[in-house]
């Protein structure tokens, strides 16, 4: 049974900082490409970044320079460093894991940007 647990949420104030995780399971962690998405109240869900097997990379323009994706195949989980907060990050993250015509969505995690 495939499972993807994310962790890390919470609130924390403009500027600061917070680290998510996801612990994928049943399934072989390191052959899929991995992704955080997003979703804000009354929005679509938009992807935040993503990390392939071999480790390239790619964000939203919107987090460029504030948030590092990396993921530890050894510990089958994936992280978003998420620094300079701001309040329009605020939503519920999710991580997905990809390959060619499946996926898996975790549970989502919510992050909170508020003074």
């Amino acid at each position: 049974q495939v499972q993807l647990v994310e962790s890390g949420g919470g609130l924390v104030q403009p500027g600061g900082s917070l680290r998510l995780a996801c612990v994928g399971s049943g399934y072989i962690f390191s052959i899929y490409t991995m992704g955080w998405y997003r979703q804000a109240p009354g929005k679509q869900r938009e992807l935040v970044a993503a990390i392939t097997s071999g480790g390239n990379t790619n964000y939203a323009d919107s987090v460029k320079g504030r948030f590092t994706i990396s993921r530890d195949n050894a510990k089958n989980t994936v992280y978003l460093q998420m620094n300079s907060l701001k309040a329009e990050d605020t939503g519920v993250y999710y991580c997905k894991a990809i390959r060619l015509a499946r996926d898996y969505w975790g549970q989502g995690t919510q992050v909170t940007v508020s003074s």
